[in-house]
Formats: structure tokens, sequence, C-alpha cells
């Protein structure tokens, strides 16, 4: 079953098949970001089977959040008491009833989830009575093995999604967040005020930070806020357009409305922060920075005290300021406290940070910045920030690789539904209102508007969450999935258990250590972190890249940010005082502008323009939009942060790029290097000898796993992948998002480990794939074949062009290849396998094909394959005998001897025969010009060689000896014909000699110069003793019409 691309679904028909669907839908997963709508979608669901205007045919829906799980994953249940136990109202029901009613087990938000999934090695569990550990109930319900009858639906962050195989998942759906016209219509209906909702969208779109981060309802949420209270209220200043303004606003407006609320009203100025407010907001501030460096997004009273924080003060800014935190009681009546969004937790953990280095409290500064590895990056949250990427518009699905074909990738976008929302105690008549704790029972909500959105009339909603706080359990805090991207390892959040929170700090660590001023030890293996502002945020920079997944960059930003003058103002005191002269600020900028990012992924690299952008610094991105808008684009030098802006800009374009060729880009390796996030947004990417890391090919691989992939072709030629890298690419072409038609992975030396890997992602995900081009890979040989034929044989494969030249395989290949295709019907036209020892007997096999009715070959190229004129006699007796499809054959530089070339020849010119072009023995034969020499002299490759008359036979061919430094090493012992194994070059020797030679890399300013490119790869080659190589053969090159001769000298 074919899997379906961007299918809009509404939340109420996830389990119904599609008409081409031959099984059932039993469980269906569910992705989004933080924030996104997942847990409205789960209660707007629930909602329609409890009114009965919904799936009608469930007799029981069960609700469970991992949230409330995790507090008895040390416990043994059945799944009858467990269902008992959350659900008193279910006391009644047996397990008899159980086993034979329609259930729906909804478990909601896997990413909160603190339990170890096994699905590999665990109890098997078939009796709903039968006690085990939640975990192992899960995993059974979820095989099917406990309740097969049951369907499941799961919903969860992108990253932690990867803990339930593919294998077991029937569906897998994503709730998106707002187009750009939804977000216009967000803000429409929030506000009845046109002129306000005009004035706001209009500056929303003059920065495009803001713009892309309102594709996530919360945010627009708080930049509603925000503007709203600026543009209504007598404050004047600067419309905040960076993210570090907007969220400093933000802080400051919720600080307001609590004071309003529990001080009686006193009027205070946006701006004055008390004392007590503070104090306050710095113990959130540790609480934030400790717990994000733990992976933790929520915390118990014992968490809060431990940074200082009383219940009292915690109820307050969970009660009414609950835009910035949030109080929830769960099962057992245990409270659990969370910041609103991700984004306010590192907000507010960046001005903590910030706060500790005007306070010189350089024990905290340096604990984060000399561990070796954040505890943040052990857990499963670490990847929280590969689901949204602020910096693309283009959600990457790379955490659903590998699901196989009858999974239905489908999204489905519901709409905000007034009747859906219960916010009774709204004073506001407004129908958008904000967030609503009405789990709190100590205020009551006065002025919380929040959007409700759009009607239930449409077929094509969208699943936006309302961050009603009775509704939403989990997506204010669910991962952010600003970063991008590319991450695709998954460690269990089991390792984040509670006891494991406080690692790296110890006991003694409280409020009192903050103030200690230990300014006196410096570091001794670097500058002191203390000594700069410079120094300070080029450190956490550069702790910040070398994450794998960015789950720093947001606070880095936010850090570059609180240091200009207007932050440090507008928060008042809480930052504390440091040196922001224009002098000092203009160092943080040129610093930024030249920071090195070797063999880190280029998605970081991109992080440094967004600071620059978070300091107001515009220059970069000024000469960017210059250098897009010039004619001559090759003559203009880019520098390093040049190409991380332009990688940027281009992958943000609304316009797709028909092509992104690294090599058309004037500037170092590294720069193209930079530009490599550019392929996200083209249909054809060309990354040629770039020497790639697995950081950059997973950014490869983000492009073909996005759920809006539109890359269509891409060339990674001449690159050394090596197996990691393989594995990282073929991760995106086995995803259900990837479409890509044409693969060119020429000269990048796989080995058979990568050809299974390739084999494997091929065969899971192989209807869109055209072309494959695996030319001079000489470690694929017959085995790697043998492996891609598995891809051949299936039945979505719609392959067309396969390249295998110089790929070191014999005629055992021949006979894979001949049974792949005359098994199944095949679509192949073009076949080269020139350049390996295929012999008489290969070619004998592959006629045994051609006549095939599934056989559509019409170019088969079979080039200096150590063939006769016995092959000439089998392939004129298949053509003569079995017309086929075929019209070109190549068998250039074969010893077919004159009777070989006449069979073939006249085949040519039969009427009765479709072969219209041969090349053969240095001729060009068509059907218009019998007899055309594309070389000056018929090719003998004994010219000019004093050689025996027994040596004028086929190359003999060698495996030459590899040094560390890959180039290869062969003593010849004497006078003959020798053909490298590896690399196809051919040598005529005159006398004994050691060959030495490697290939190197083309000058590419010198071909584009010349307006010419690579006719092949290029050799460097040396002989130990003077005219012993007479001749040299490179078999991808050749002259045509005897008017370019090509030269070659071996020194």
């Amino acid at each position: 079953m074919e899997t379906l691309h961007d299918t809009p679904i509404r939340c109420c028909d996830i389990f119904k098949a599609s008409p081409d669907q031959q099984r059932r839908i039993r469980v269906v997963l569910t992705n989004g970001v933080a924030g996104v709508g997942k847990t409205f979608s789960v209660q707007k669901f629930t909602l329609g089977w409890a009114e009965g205007s919904e799936n009608q045919d469930v007799s029981l829906l069960v609700l469970l959040s991992f949230r409330e799980l995790n507090l008895i994953r040390d416990e043994q249940y059945s799944l009858l008491r467990l269902l008992h136990v959350f659900h008193p109202t279910l006391q009644k029901v047996t397990a008899e009833k159980l086993a034979v009613c329609k259930l729906l087990f909804i478990f909601d938000g896997l990413d909160e989830s603190r339990l170890s999934l096994d699905f590999n090695n665990h109890e098997v569990v078939s009796d709903v009575t039968q006690k085990s550990s939640v975990s192992v109930l899960l995993t059974n319900l979820i095989e099917g093995e406990l309740l097969p009858s049951a369907l499941i639906w799961i919903t969860s962050r992108p990253a932690a999604a990867n803990q339930i195989p593919p294998i077991c998942v029937d569906r897998v759906t994503e709730v998106r967040g707002f187009t750009d016209v939804q977000k216009e219509e967000y803000f429409r209906r929030r506000f009845s005020d046109e002129d306000l909702s005009s004035r706001i969208i209009s500056h929303i779109k003059t920065s495009r930070s803001l713009h892309i981060m309102c594709q996530i309802p919360v945010f627009c949420w708080i930049t509603a806020t925000v503007l709203d209270h600026m543009l209504t209220t007598d404050q004047r200043g600067e419309l905040p357009k960076t993210l570090t303004d907007m969220y400093s606003h933000f802080l400051l407006v919720q600080t307001k409305r609590k004071k309003q609320k529990y001080d009686e009203g006193r009027e205070t100025s946006p701006q004055e922060l008390t004392e007590a407010d503070r104090e306050v907001l710095l113990k959130l501030g540790r609480l934030a920075f400790e717990h994000l460096e733990t992976g933790n997004i929520m915390f118990y009273q014992e968490d809060l005290e431990r940074c200082g924080l009383n219940v009292t003060e915690a109820s307050v800014y969970s009660g009414v300021c609950t835009e910035i935190f949030r109080r929830e009681s769960v099962i057992f009546q245990k409270t659990v406290y969370c910041f609103v969004h991700l984004s306010v937790q590192e907000f507010l953990a960046a001005v903590y940070m910030f706060h500790c280095f005007t306070n010189r409290n350089r024990t905290t500064l340096e604990a984060f910045l000399l561990e070796k590895k954040s505890s943040l990056e052990k857990t499963d949250y670490d990847q929280s920030h590969e689901d949204y990427d602020e910096d693309e518009e283009n959600d990457d699905d790379s955490h659903y690789d590998g699901y196989s074909d009858n999974d239905d990738k489908e999204t489905y976008d519901d709409e905000y539904d007034d009747e859906n929302d219960n916010d009774e105690e709204n004073d506001d008549d407004s129908r958008y209102d904000e967030y609503d704790d009405e789990n709190d029972n100590d205020e009551e909500n006065d002025d919380d508007s929040r959007y409700d959105g759009y009607s239930d009339d449409d077929d094509k909603e969208t699943y936006d969450d309302e961050y009603d706080d009775e509704n939403d359990n989990d997506e204010e805090n669910d991962d952010d999935s600003r970063y991008d991207e590319y991450d695709d390892e998954n460690d269990n959040d089991e390792e984040n258990d509670d006891d494991s929170r406080y690692d790296g700090y110890s006991e003694e660590y409280n409020e009192d250590k903050d103030d200690h001023d230990d300014s006196n030890v410096p570091d001794d293996n670097h500058d002191d972190i203390l000594s700069s502002l410079k120094v300070f945020l080029g450190r956490v920079m550069e702790k910040s890249m070398k994450s794998k997944n960015g789950h720093l960059d947001l606070i880095v930003r936010f850090l570059h940010g609180l240091s200009l003058k207007s932050n440090q103002s507008l928060l008042g005191g809480l930052l504390g005082q440091t040196d922001n002269s224009p002098e000092t600020i203009q160092r943080v900028i040129s610093n930024l502008k030249e920071m090195n990012s070797d063999d880190i992924s280029p998605d970081r690299s991109i992080n440094i323009f967004h600071c620059l952008m978070e300091m107001n610094d515009h220059s970069v991105h000024q000469e960017i939009q210059e250098f897009l808008k010039s004619e001559n684009r090759s003559e203009k030098e880019l520098s390093l942060i040049h190409c991380s802006a332009l990688a940027y800009m281009l992958q943000m374009s609304e316009e797709v790029l028909d092509e992104v060729d690294l090599r058309k880009y004037n500037t170092s390796e590294e720069g193209r290097l930079r530009l490599i996030p550019a392929v996200r947004n083209c249909r054809k990417a060309v990354i040629h000898n770039c020497r790639l890391s697995d950081a950059h090919l997973q950014v490869v691989a983000s492009a073909l796993k996005c759920s809006t992939s539109h890359l269509k072709e891409l060339d990674l030629s001449n690159n050394s992948l090596q197996d990691s890298g393989v594995n990282e690419i073929s991760a995106g072409l086995e995803s259900p998002n990837c479409r890509l038609e044409t693969l060119r992975l020429i000269y990048c030396r796989l080995s058979e480990i990568s050809c299974a890997s390739l084999a494997s992602a091929l065969k899971s995900n192989p209807s869109h794939l055209r072309e494959l081009e695996l030319s001079y890979n000489h470690k694929f040989q017959d085995s790697g074949v043998k492996l891609l034929c598995d891809f051949l044989l299936s039945p979505h494969c719609r392959l067309e062009t396969l390249s295998l030249s110089w790929c070191s395989i014999s005629e055992t290949s021949c006979a894979s290849l001949a049974s792949a295709l005359r098994s199944n019907p095949s679509h192949l036209t073009d076949l080269d396998l020139s350049g390996n020892n295929l012999r008489d007997s290969g070619v004998k096999l592959l006629c045994d094909f051609l006549p095939s009715l599934n056989c559509r070959l019409k170019t088969l190229r079979l080039r200096d394959c150590r063939l006769s004129e016995i092959s000439c006699a089998s392939l004129a007796l298949t053509l003569k005998s079995n017309p086929s499809h075929l019209c070109e054959l190549d068998l250039d530089y074969n010893r077919l001897q004159d009777s070989g070339v006449k069979m073939l020849s006249d085949l040519v010119e039969s009427p009765h025969c479709r072969l219209k072009t041969l090349r053969i023995d240095g001729m060009l034969m068509t059907a218009d010009e019998p007899q055309k020499y594309y070389s000056d002299v018929k090719p003998d490759v004994t010219k000019e060689c004093h050689l025996p008359a027994d040596d004028k036979k086929a190359p003999l061919s060698f495996s030459p000896e590899q040094a560390p430094d890959s180039s290869y090493r062969f003593r010849c012992p004497g006078p003959g014909v020798f053909q490298c194994s590896l690399t196809g070059l051919v040598f005529v020797m005159a006398q004994e000699a050691e060959l030495l030679y490697r290939t190197v890399q083309w000058d590419e300013s010198l071909l584009q110069s010349a307006g010419k490119r690579p006719a092949g790869m290029l050799f460097d080659i040396k002989c130990s003793e003077d005219e012993a190589v007479c001749q040299l053969h490179l078999p991808h090159s050749e002259t045509k019409d005897g008017k370019d001769m090509v030269v070659f000298s071996v020194e």
C-alpha cells in the first residue's frame, strides 16, 4: 500500500482506513511540536465520542497521560486494576466485559514518558488480570498481545516517537501549526479592533524570526499578549522585533498582571520590577536552568524547594501568572509544575545565566561550560530541539524513518472550536480566551482571553491547541522543535529519572552559593569566563555548537540579545550590570562573524547568524540580500558567516530553488559545508567532493525526510561517505516523505555494509526513485549487487536507469541482475555495467533476460568488460531471433575481433532489429551512418608497444596495495597490459616498474572558467622507471570525431 503524503484528515477519522487500504488501522501515532495542539485534538476527539456524534462503534474510551503513568512506573498492576485506579467510574467493568467490548486507549504525551518501553525483550502479557509493570502492559497493548482488538492512539513529539517501532504503527499523523493565512486569521479573530489586528500583523511580517515562530500557536499568543499591551496602553517605545525583545516584554507584562491580581491592583510601570519580583524570577530562572541541563520539563515540590521557591510563591505564579509557570494536579493528587512552553523555560534559564555572569558566579558557569556532555544530551528530551527548528518552516518528519509502505503519513489540521472550550470561568466576552488554569483552586480567571479559532464546518481542520490548562496537559511542555534538525538518535527518557536530576549539583548548591563571588578562581585551560562579555558569550557559543541537536541554540540567542543595553534596561536590574559599551558589543559581533565551525553541523553555524540578528546587527543580512540580487554571484567571495546567512535565507525562501550546486559559490571548503542546509528548499542538490561528515549528511537526510520535501535529485559524488554516512542517507531514503527521483553516489567508496544499508532503504521506499548512479565504487562487488537486487525485485520499484560501471563485479552479478529483472516486471531502460569483469559468460546470462516480456531495456553499456567475439555471437543471436526493446549498445574497449564486429554491425542495418546505435571497437555505428570512428585510429591496446605476440590479449587484472593516504601501489612484473581492479586504469607496460597513483581533486574554478565539467576521476600517477608506461587508458575518457585528442603523461 502506498504511503499518503500531506493528506488532510479530520481528527475523528484517524482510525478510518482509506479506500485502498486492506488492513485495519489499529495503532495511530500522532506527532507534533510543542504547543501545536496534540492534547487539544485528543480532547476534541473524546468530546465528539462522548456527545455521541463521532466514533460510536467504540464502546469504551480510556484516556491515560504518560505524565500520570510516570507516577506508578515502579509498581505492579494488571490492566484491569490500572483502569479501576485511574478511572474509578469503571470499577464495575469486568475482565469478561473488556474482552468483548471495543476499546480505545489514548496515551497522551509520550515525550513526557519516564517508562522503559522495551519492545525486544519483555514479558508477554495476554490476560487483563495478569500483573506486570506499566511499561510491560503498554508494550503488550501496542504490539497486540494484550486486547488485540483494542485501538491505540499515542501522541508525542517527533523525537520521542522513535520509542515505538515502526512495525507496530499502522498510521502516522501530524498536527501542524498555523499556515501564513491562519496566522493572520488568529490575530484578526483574537482582536475585535481591526486596526489593532492589522498593526500587529504588519509588525510581525517585518521580522522574519517572529513571523516564523508564529507558526506555533503558543507563540502567537505570546506575541498577541505583548503587542496588545504595548499598543493599547500608555507604554511608549519601539515594538519588539527580536525574540529576546518579545520575551523580555512578555515577562514584564505577566509580572504586572500578577501584581494587579495580588497587590490590590496597585499600578506600576511595566518596567518596574520590585526586589521581590527579581528574587522570585531568579529562582524560577535557576529552576529553568538546572532542569534544562538535566532534561526535565516537569517539576515537583522538592524541585522548587531546592531552588528556594516555596509553594506559596509557586502558587502565585502558577495560579494567575499561568503564562509563565503553571501547576497541575494529576493522579493521587500529586502536584506537578511546568513552564508554559519550553521557550519560556529557555528564556528564564538565559536570564539566570546572565545574572550569574554579572554577579561573577564562576562555580555555576564553569560547571555548565566545562561539563563534557550535558545531561540534557543523555536523555530522550535531548532531541526536542530537533523537532521544531525555528529556522525552518518545513517540519522534519525525520523521526518516522523506517515506517513501511503500509503506513499512512497523513496530516490532520483541525480548527479551534468555540463549542469545545469549557471556559465557564472566563469573564471576558471575547471568543478568544488565553490560558485558563482551571485546575488551580486559588484564583479566578479575569481577562484571560483565549483564541478558539475556527468552526467545525471545514473538512480540513488544524488542531492548534487553545492552551487551556484544563484541556492541555502536555503541549506547553512538549519539546520545542526549533532546532532541527537533524539528530535521529533517540535516547530513552528513562535515563532522566527523578533521582538523576541533580547530577552535577551538590546539595550545598543553593541561593547563597549564587551570590558568592568566586571570581578569583580562573580556569587554567581557557580564557577566564568572567573576564569579558566577549569571552563569556564566546564560551557559551562554543559549547552550543558542539551540541549534536542544538539544545542550547535558543539560550545562546537569548544571551546575545540580553547583552544589549536596551534589554538590560527593560528588565530593570534583573540581569545586573555589565560592560555593554558600543566597543564591547562590536567586539562580540566581530567574534561571531569570525567564529570557526569545523566538524559541526551547519545548522549550528546558522545560529551564529541568528545571534547577530538578536544583537540588531543586520550587516550580514543586508550583504546577502545584495548578493542574491547580483547578476555575477560567482565573482563575489563569500565569508563563512555569509555562507551561514545565505543557507538560512535560501532554505527559508518562499520560492523553491531549482538547483543548489555548491561548486558555483566562490567560497572556502568550510563555506560550502555551511551552505548545505539550503538543500532543504531545492529540487536538485549537487554536493561534490566536500569531505562530508556525518553531521553534514544528517542535514541532507533531513531534507529527504521533511514532510514537505522538494528534493528530486541528489548528487553526492566523489565524497568518502563511510558506512555511518551512508546510514544517515539511507535513513532519509526510507522516510515515507522522501520523493527522490535521482541519486548519484559515484566514487563514494561504498562498502558491502553501505550497500546493505542502501539496498534496505531503497527496498522500504522504492516507488519514486528513477535513476541510481553507483559507478566507481570498487568495493561494491557481487555481494553488493545481490543486495541491490532485493530492491529491484520490489513490485513498487520504478527504477529506469542503473549504473554500476567499474564496481568490481563479475558474471555472478549478471546472474543476479538477470534473475531479478526477469522475475519482476521491470521499468529499467538504461543499464551500465562497463569496466567490470563480466566476460562472455556474464553476457550470456544477460542475453537470456533481453528477450523476456518483462524487459524494457533500451540502452546497455558493456565497455571494457573483457568480452570476445563469443559475446557478439550471443548478442547477435538474441537480438536477431527475439527482437527486444534494445536501441543502443556500447561494447567499446573489448577484444571482439573483426568477426564479432561484423555480426553486430549487420544488426544495425537490419530493418528487423530495433538496435539503432552501436559503439564498438572505436566506431560509432548508427542506422544513418553505418561506420564512423570517433578516434583518429582504431583503438589497439598494443599500439606502439613492442610486446610479444602472446601478450596481445585482454588486460591482466591486479589489485594494488592501498596506503593509509588512499593512494595505490603496484609493482608491475614486466611488459604487458595490466588493469587496476579498483580504479579501472589500464597500463600498457614496456618493462618492470613500480606504479604509485591516487585520485586528486579537480580544480573546480579552472573548470568553471573554461565552461567544462569533470569527465570522471582525475589521477596523479608516478612511475619508478622512465618510459616504462607506454600507454595509459582511462575508461571514462574518449575523443570525439577525431578532433580533440587527449594526451596523457606519466611522471
